[in-house]
């Protein structure tokens, strides 16, 4: 069958959808972001990038002048594309539930404009068994649909980059389906593994619980040594120069996003809560800003003074602040400082922020919430709190 276009990418203009689309239209395929939200819309379409990404505004003003990729946000442009890509993933709610119905009913809500021979793609991560319910979905419409599941792998602000140099993991439940996916990811890798669906999706939620595990205990070993009146930092380099076995141990540090806690909490959920590991992680990652403000509580009169944080966004040269627990930080110093100013230049949807300079100059104290890199080098005459060892002064508080 013969389709106007190669790709369309459901949820195509947010982190994981807009790089996937682009890239791929930089290879030469005929793609189209579909997207609900038509002021995100008319921003891409005008050549702006929604979110910051290192490489994509280019990429971007390429491919819309040569006129493979636009972005639409009516839903009958999911009938013209071969490969329908979704880039929603399983969400939890406020209890850390997972949701295993949202992709299947965002699917379901699609069935009306999916065509015969087209083939459905999920994208991000989900709970484990759902691609066998999106399956179900496709086979109660009647209509001659493959799936697949092949899980993103890119980290915030290297999406460009990684899309095209890192491996991509297929999966699918037919022969048909897996060589359709393997023929659009071809794309961007020859580098494929080809496991069941089941198996991709556990491989997608390992390898962020794993991620997160690791900065859990870092974070806890930043604590002991903390309480113990050592610099982490100064052990750190002792245990991790030229020596291999430990080469990839973390600093300490806000393990955050929109992406770690929620699929740790999601496998956790998937085992009937039975994860020791995972929740003793959660407490210590989630448990780090009280415990930074607890430890400056102990050498500062906090409620005679403005303290400012200093980075908003979840992780260093990002813009994002999705789970950032720089804002969990500014709850509690809230509660226990005079008053507390934060900012961030890269943060653009949050108008509460102050400028650098004016925080720079108003506080009393400043914690730096997000490594960025200008922070290493900043003019600054008050106490700092550096968990990141950003300026390189330590990180003994």
């Amino acid at each position: 069958m013969k389709f106007e276009n190669d790709v369309v990418v459901v949820g195509g203009c947010g982190h994981v959808g807009l790089p996937l689309a682009i890239v791929l239209a930089s290879k030469n395929l005929k793609v189209v972001s579909f997207d609900t939200n038509t002021q995100v819309v008319a921003t891409v379409n005008s050549g702006k990038m929604p979110f910051d990404e290192p490489g994509a505004p280019e990429v971007l003003s390429k491919v819309l002048q040569a006129k493979r990729f636009s972005a639409s946000s009516n839903k009958d442009v999911v009938s013209t594309a071969e490969h329908v890509v979704v880039v929603i993933g399983t969400p939890v709610d406020e209890h850390l539930n997972p949701d295993p119905e949202v992709v299947p009913n965002a699917v379901a809500q699609l069935v009306d404009v999916l065509k015969d021979g087209q083939h459905l793609v999920l994208r991000s991560t989900v709970y484990p068994g759902v691609t066998k319910l999106v399956e179900k979905v496709i086979a109660d419409c009647k209509k001659k649909i493959d799936v697949s599941f092949c899980p993103e792998r890119i980290a915030e602000g290297k999406a460009v980059e990684e899309l095209v140099a890192l491996p991509q993991i297929i999966s699918a439940r037919t022969a048909d389906a897996v060589e359709r996916a393997k023929k659009l990811f071809n794309n961007l890798t020859q580098n494929m593994i080809v496991v069941s669906p089941e198996e991709a999706e556990l491989a997608k939620l390992f390898t962020n619980t794993w991620r997160y595990i690791k900065f859990a205990a870092a974070n806890q070993l930043y604590t002991i040594a903390n309480d113990f009146g050592v610099d982490f930092e100064r052990v750190r380099h002792a245990i991790t120069h030229d020596y291999p076995r430990a080469a990839d141990m973390p600093g300490a540090g806000f393990a955050a996003g929109p992406c770690l806690f929620k699929d740790t909490m999601q496998l956790a959920a998937f085992n009937n809560n039975n994860f020791t590991l995972g929740h003793s992680s959660m407490m210590i990652n989630e448990g780090l800003p009280l415990y930074l403000v607890s430890r400056i509580e102990k050498n500062y009169d906090l409620s005679k003074m403005t303290v400012g944080v200093l980075g908003m966004a979840f992780k260093a040269e990002s813009d994002d602040i999705r789970s950032s627990l720089s804002y969990k930080l500014k709850r509690i110093l809230k509660f226990k400082a005079q008053s507390v100013i934060c900012a961030d230049a890269l943060v653009s949807d949050d108008d509460t922020l102050v400028s650098e300079a004016e925080l720079v100059a108003r506080a009393d104290l400043i914690v730096i919430g997000a490594p960025h890199k200008r922070f290493a080098s900043m003019p600054i005459s008050v106490p700092v709190v550096d968990i990141w060892n950003i300026r390189k002064q330590g990180v003994l508080i």
